[in-house]
């Protein structure tokens, strides 16, 4: 646990639900820190809405109707190349951020949720972002929302 907590902790230098970057001196236990990005969850789902990547939102928020729950994926080797001409670097390095990221959420809800975030059964909406053309996967989510009540 001790180990997987310093991977959680190391989101902390990830943008946090709110836009900010949540400092890395002075982080809060395991039980405050879930406690906590579970009360921002539910605020934004609460308030005006918006878009939340990551944070286990769909296992906290899942079973709310005005929700949309959404997994974009893809190969790992066509992630990379996403990547790589998004933001540029050495292709070992973001293939290392890649990794490191992917694993950290992984560990992250399986840790407090005890859940595969792979699971399609987690989400209204798969999809391999990869294969299809940007703006197509934004239709696709702007059409399930709206399919859900969510958009008008």
């Amino acid at each position: 646990t001790r180990g997987l907590w310093r991977l959680v902790t190391s989101l902390g230098t990830m943008p946090d639900p709110v836009g900010g970057v949540l400092p890395t001196a002075g982080l809060p236990d395991e039980r405050a820190y879930r406690v906590q990005t579970e009360r921002v969850l539910g605020e934004i789902a609460d308030g005006a809405g918006g878009v939340v990547l990551g944070r286990a939102a769909a296992m906290v928020l899942r079973g709310r109707p005005d929700v949309l729950h959404v997994r974009l994926d893809g190969h790992p080797d066509r992630r990379l190349a996403a990547a790589l001409a998004h933001l540029g670097g050495s292709e070992d390095e973001v293939r290392r951020e890649r990794d490191a990221a992917d694993a950290a959420r992984t560990a992250y809800v399986r840790h407090f949720y005890r859940c595969d975030p792979a699971e399609a059964r987690h989400y209204h909406l798969v999809v391999d972002s990869t294969e299809l053309p940007h703006d197509a996967v934004v239709d696709l989510v702007v059409t399930a929302a709206r399919a859900r009540g969510i958009v008008r």
